[in-house]
């Protein structure tokens, strides 16, 4: 895995001294000033976009909803491109841009009921915090940089993006990066991703996922008893694979997250199949967690084979068959700890007064990190609980740290009163 190399060998002081100078300007005090006062129109955008349903390869309404709210905060050549991704400009005199993206989608189904309610400072339902917040804190910076005309060297590009979760597997910033008229212009990347402010994703957690699939000849719970049953096959895979020695230094961790299959409770199933998830920061490690998955499927299936050959209904061939897809694929990578985007980002939490830590995750920045490009995931404030569970929530109190972090973070990456970034 190799650190992305840092891009300015400008210094920490210097970057802190530009920083004081744009802090006490007049225009980002007003903008300050702003995000305090419009708490009730920002907590109002997050309930009215979490109300619409944004699952995997769903993403359409929603992606209509930011279109109009770019639109109406006065950001340029907004449009979607082929796969759904929601783009606004906010133009500066050089080329390259910084781009500030939030994903679009939840990792709830279509027909999930989305109990949208709000209590006091609580706002609670599916998806609230992630990313109904990130999208919040997108449409934040932006009005800050429309109302107060906030200057910038760099072209801003604001997305909100689609295919972050789950089986999204990234492809809304995969196809933005494999885009050459973003990947040649885009020369940083701020993600915005879920509540708080304690955290700045710099290391892109990797991972890799499979749907495993076992198929038999099916038959009667009664009259078939005996024929191989593809569920007991994924029963003793679990078993074994659930044994599998995970490491600690790069650590390791998989999951079992879904299992499918069967017909009714007296039928023994033609198929079966479950989901697994595979993480580390190392590669080589993520290539032997999957080749143990490999031979734990293996050996269910002989030992299937074997229980069912010396059954009563031995005189039938087993038919066992089983197949390993790789379903998702995450690229790892990290920063070089002097990476221009992660000095600015440093410099501005000291600034603040804010305590945040360099953490390793999986998001949007696994794509630009993993090919070279700087790129951090921070918090959209506020605090947040229950992710990706139906009692998930967010609370407002504080999310104006967060929008202040954001928008200095952008404004030093875009150069704002200097020749060139």
């Amino acid at each position: 895995m190799t650190p992305v190399p840092r891009t300015s060998a400008e210094p920490a002081s210097a970057i802190a001294q530009e920083l004081a100078r744009l802090a006490t300007s007049t225009e980002v005090k007003a903008a300050f000033e702003w995000f305090r006062n419009q708490e009730t129109e920002f907590a109002r955008w997050q309930l009215e976009l979490a109300r619409i349903p944004a699952p995997p390869f769903g993403e359409t309404a929603r992606a209509d909803w930011l279109a109009e709210r770019f639109r109406t905060l006065g950001l340029l050549k907004v449009h979607k491109d082929g796969i759904g991704n929601v783009f606004g400009s906010n133009p500066g005199p050089s080329t390259p841009m910084i781009s500030i993206s939030a994903h679009l989608d939840t990792v709830f189904p279509a027909n999930t009921p989305l109990n949208i309610r709000q209590q006091g400072t609580k706002l609670s339902g599916p998806g609230i915090s992630d990313n109904a917040s990130g999208v919040t804190a997108l449409l934040a910076i932006a009005g800050a940089f429309e109302n107060f005309n906030l200057p910038h060297t760099a072209s801003l590009l604001f997305i909100g993006n689609v295919g972050e979760e789950g089986e999204g597997d990234l492809r809304g910033m995969r196809h933005i990066f494999s885009d050459p008229k973003w990947k040649d212009s885009i020369q940083a990347s701020v993600v915005l991703d879920g509540a708080g402010t304690d955290t700045i994703v710099a290391e892109a957690l990797g991972s890799r996922r499979f749907e495993v699939t076992v198929r038999g000849p099916g038959g009667h719970s009664w009259s078939d008893f005996g024929a191989p049953n593809p569920i007991v096959v994924l029963g003793r895979a679990i078993h074994l694979f659930s044994q599998t020695r995970v490491s600690s230094s790069p650590k390791a961790t998989f999951n079992v997250g879904v299992i499918r299959g069967g017909t009714s409770v007296n039928s023994i199933p033609e198929s079966a199949s479950m989901r697994v998830d595979l993480r580390s920061s190392s590669a080589s490690e993520l290539e032997r967690l999957a080749f143990e998955l490999r031979r734990a499927l293996e050996q269910g299936l002989q030992e299937e084979e074997a229980r069912s050959a010396s059954g009563q209904n031995s005189h039938r061939r087993p038919q066992l068959s089983s197949e390993m897809v790789v379903i998702g694929d995450r690229p790892g990578g990290e920063l070089d700890s002097d990476a221009r985007i992660l000095q600015i980002a440093r410099v501005v939490d000291a600034h603040l007064g804010n305590n945040a830590h360099v953490q390793r995750a999986s998001t949007d920045a696994n794509i630009p990190i993993s090919m070279g490009r700087e790129a951090i995931a921070i918090g959209a404030g506020g605090s947040g609980g229950g992710a990706h569970t139906l009692q998930e929530w967010f609370d407002t109190t504080g999310r104006e740290l967060a929008l202040e972090r954001i928008l200095l973070i952008v404004l030093c990456l875009a150069g704002i009163g200097r020749p060139g970034v």
